[in-house]
């Protein structure tokens, strides 16, 4: 059940101050609890870097099996990062070279920023693809978020995403579609996800490609999918992670944006995600903004405590259900992922369709 704090990263003591179990080594040490171990491949732009540290390691850390969770944080040194951002990772993530050595359970895969629509021409891509090559011959589980459920889906199954008309981006609701796989056990059958996405892969493109959709939103497509196997690749297309404020902050950066000339127009607000009074807040923020009153300040802590979370304890549930899947049927030596007796082709003993 409990974070291991293995190094002296930060993000373990914010956890801990919101009440997470965080264990520290010698602690650990002494418990006869199994161990897995999750990489963490965070690609993520220099101000999201260390929030989604938190969101991914407060995920894992909430988890039921009985376990103690040591978490992995890595990058990929092609991606640009600030002084400041390569100081944090330089002191506190691990090298792929040091993955590759140590071996994993598990691994999560964030989204990153990119430029221009291609993803093949991106500075991550072929280092990406290394990661990925080596986990699906090295590594239980596989879990990808948003772009990296692109880039999988591209690079190992030849369906590129589509651009959209407009930015899915806000709060949907989404359903269970195929309540027959673990990973979806006990959680509700209908529940809300964040999304933050210009592109999209179809559930006709999942369907060519062979994999199994299991959550999906009649608005928005699909959310959650694996592998046929059921386990060694699971792809989210939206963020289950995201803090309640993640999508406010993330309006308030286009917000400034548009205040620096970077943009013809103001934003869009999130789908779903704000009440009348906060929309309300916002919309005459900015209109006293363009009439002159440029000394404002942007309304954020007057909206943030009015927005209500409805997709974390599902979110919770699902990577609960994953670490359980994971538990089962890693092997204790973690160069040798499957365990004597397991189909590696089919490791939970699904019905394969």
């Amino acid at each position: 059940m409990p974070l291991v704090a293995h190094n002296d990263l930060p993000t373990f003591e914010r956890l801990r101050k919101e009440g997470l179990i965080v264990l520290p080594t010698g602690r650990a040490m002494h418990q006869h609890i199994r161990e897995l171990h999750i990489g963490l491949l965070n690609m993520m732009p220099d101000a999201a870097l260390a929030a989604t540290e938190r969101q991914f390691f407060r995920l894992v850390g909430e988890s039921n099996p009985i376990a103690q969770f040591y978490v992995h944080p890595f990058t990929l040194p092609e991606l640009p990062r600030s002084e400041k951002a390569q100081a944090h990772i330089d002191t506190y993530y691990e090298t792929f070279d040091q993955i590759q050595e140590a071996g994993l359970d598990a691994l999560i895969i964030t989204g990153a920023n990119v430029v221009g629509p291609e993803l093949a021409n991106q500075p991550f891509w072929e280092p990406l693809i290394g990661v990925i090559d080596w986990a699906w011959e090295n590594v239980t589980s596989t879990l990808c978020s948003c772009l990296a459920t692109h880039a999988v889906l591209q690079f190992r199954y030849g369906q590129k995403r589509i651009p959209q008309p407009k930015k899915i981006w806000g709060v949907f609701p989404h359903q269970v579609v195929d309540s027959t796989h673990p990973l979806v056990g006990d959680v509700n059958s209908r529940f809300d996800v964040p999304h933050s996405r210009w592109n999209a892969v179809t559930r006709e493109q999942f369907s060519q490609a062979g994999l199994r959709v299991l959550v999906e939103s009649d608005e928005i497509g699909v959310h959650l999918a694996t592998s046929h196997d059921g386990l060694r690749f699971v792809f989210f297309q939206g963020h289950p992670e995201y803090d309640t404020v993640s999508l406010l902050k993330e309006y308030k950066r286009e917000v400034l944006r548009f205040q620096a000339g970077e943009l013809d127009a103001p934003p869009p607000m999130p789908d779903n995600y704000l009440g009348v009074r906060e929309t309300a807040l916002l919309e005459e923020y900015l209109y006293r903004w363009q009439k002159g009153e440029r000394e404002l300040e942007f309304p954020e802590p007057l909206v943030a405590s009015r927005i209500d979370n409805t997709w974390h304890d599902t979110a919770e549930g699902v990577v609960a259900n994953w670490m359980g899947l994971v538990y089962q049927v890693t092997h204790r030596e973690r160069k040798l992922p499957f365990m004597e007796g397991v189909d590696p082709d089919n490791p939970l003993g699904l019905v394969l369709y």
